[in-house]
């Protein structure tokens, strides 16, 4: 468990079972099972269907039990458990949301923006258009889903945080691009970057490289996974991140922007 200024977080790196929401909780609760004392269980994007894998099943909302699951999953553990779901919002829209959820319920949320038009995404879902920064121990926590990791306007650190959290069906084809692009926004944002992927072939006759990733804010490595399922534990410290960016104050020299 956590420390003063310390994070423990567990890459939870899983194969997707196609449109199979209880297979998928029961194994990814398994998963976590190997990994026991985490402050953060990081779970793959739409984690309970695989990208697109709700067509023709009964769809969830934020009272489903996708969503009672991660809540039962923080209270057993005392500890978040965090990933997105293709979930109905209150007004019947359909959306890919990002959910970080405590012992307490869910902290926050994030719907995607940025939807996936090439695999089709942007017919079944509507995009979110507010970004999700928020305080949880002491640390702000900015949560992204999969392909907005090639938007980095979307992804600036204007907004002040020090933990960037992607969750991804990213397909094995643009790989390379997933494993630059997550060490970039580290970089450049000067913040833990922790990017969580699927691995192993998906309903949809796409392979999943797994690939994760965690990087310190001024590109250091601290996880790089292979295409195997597994979970990876990885100990975040926020002095040594404020330590840096007070050594290389690079943030305060950037632009100003809007986003329309």
């Amino acid at each position: 468990m956590s420390t003063l200024n310390k994070l423990d977080v567990a890459m939870v790196q899983s194969e997707l079972r196609w449109g199979d929401p209880v297979a998928n909780r029961t194994h990814l609760g398994a998963l976590m099972d190997q990994s026991t004392g985490a402050d953060l269980y990081l779970l793959p994007e739409t984690f309970a269907t695989g990208f697109r894998g709700d067509d023709g099943i009964e769809a969830e909302n934020m009272a489903g039990p996708s969503v009672t699951w991660m809540i039962d999953q923080a209270v057993a553990r005392q500890a978040v458990v965090a990933g997105s779901l293709a979930l109905l919002d209150g007004s019947g829209k359909r959306r890919n949301r990002f959910l970080f959820v405590t012992d307490k319920g869910v902290l926050a949320h994030y719907d995607k923006r940025h939807l996936f038009g090439f695999g089709g995404e942007d017919e079944r879902y509507s995009a979110g258009q507010t970004p999700c920064t928020f305080d949880w121990r002491g640390w702000k926590i900015d949560l992204q889903v999969c392909y907005d990791l090639r938007f980095p306007v979307w992804c600036h650190n204007s907004r002040g945080f020090d933990l960037q959290l992607y969750v991804a069906n990213w397909p094995a084809p643009r790989v390379a691009a997933w494993q630059a692009l997550l060490k970039a926004r580290a970089i450049e944002n000067q913040c833990y970057v922790i990017g969580i992927n699927c691995t192993g072939p998906g309903g949809n006759n796409i392979d999943y490289p797994g690939c994760s990733s965690a990087w310190t804010g001024m590109g250091e490595s601290l996880a790089e996974l292979d295409g195997q399922e597994q979970v990876k534990r990885v100990v975040l410290d926020l002095e040594a991140l404020y330590e840096m960016r007070k050594r290389f104050p690079f943030l305060r020299d950037g632009d100003r922007f809007t986003i329309d």
